[in-house]
């Protein structure tokens, strides 16, 4: 269990310092969170939008350069139609509505993940936004949405493969930092940090590769929930750890 929450003033000031170049963070608790409250399940979902816009807002007055958000899994498709639907349309929402003002304050939009199993209206949208946001550098915002970890580390290996096979690549140079030029987030920093709400401790198949040296800190705090306090505390958290990167004993 996560110790309470110290006062926002301690947490702010030892986030201050903190010098985290990426947080990914795996958006967990907004069906809990409405069963809690006796109501529909998007509506806890229609509340984490709002936490995500959060985020994005600590991000920023933090200095972060780099934020991921677990938007929707590969494995959230199987979840009923109806959820499904409705999660991607309050998905849709909450770019419209939020997106063009972060790129007026310097957010670059980017995403991972499978973007043939979106529809063409959301596809689009995404697309544009993109592109609308090239020149942005103040916080790089990924959104991992139909994205699944294994499946692109199977897709990675796929295309290196494929150039193996046609000769374009010689096996015996395809080490660690070559085969990172395969993943989707090639040319992007692998996170630091890794936050996960709702109490559970588990990847779920979010940037197994990337996360191979971050420092992951667990809130007991439902998604919807979430706010600029949590945001500190993770740092906080960070602030206090030593990262070793398998280099010494101790």
């Amino acid at each position: 269990m996560n110790a309470p929450l110290p006062a926002a003033q301690a947490v702010a000031a030892l986030a201050s310092d903190v010098a985290v170049q990426h947080v990914a963070i795996i958006m967990d608790g907004n069906r809990r969170w409405a069963a809690a409250r006796g109501l529909p399940v998007l509506a806890g979902h229609r509340e984490g939008t709002e936490a995500a816009r959060r985020a994005v807002d600590a991000a920023l007055a933090h200095g972060i350069p780099w934020l991921t958000l677990y938007a929707f899994s590969s494995e959230n498709w199987r979840r009923p139609a109806f959820e499904v639907n409705g999660l991607m349309g309050l998905l849709r929402q909450g770019i419209e509505q939020h997106m063009r003002e972060f790129i007026d304050r310097g957010v670059r939009l980017r995403m991972i993940g499978d973007r043939t199993r979106l529809d063409r209206g959301l596809r689009r949208l995404i697309e544009d936004l993109e592109a609308e946001s090239t020149a942005n550098d103040r916080l790089n915002l990924v959104i991992a949405l139909s994205y699944g970890a294994r499946g692109e580390i199977a897709a990675a290996a796929r295309r290196a493969a494929s150039l193996v096979a046609a000769g374009r690549l010689d096996p015996d140079a395809l080490d660690e930092t070559a085969f990172a030029g395969f993943l989707e987030t090639s040319g992007m920093p692998d996170p630091d940090l890794v936050i996960r709400t709702s109490g559970e401790q588990r990847l779920s198949n979010f940037l197994l590769w990337q996360a191979a040296y971050a420092e992951f800190v667990f809130l007991d705090v439902l998604w919807p929930d979430f706010g600029p306090q949590h945001f500190a505390q993770a740092l906080a958290a960070f602030a206090r750890r030593e990262r070793r990167f398998g280099g010494r004993l101790g």
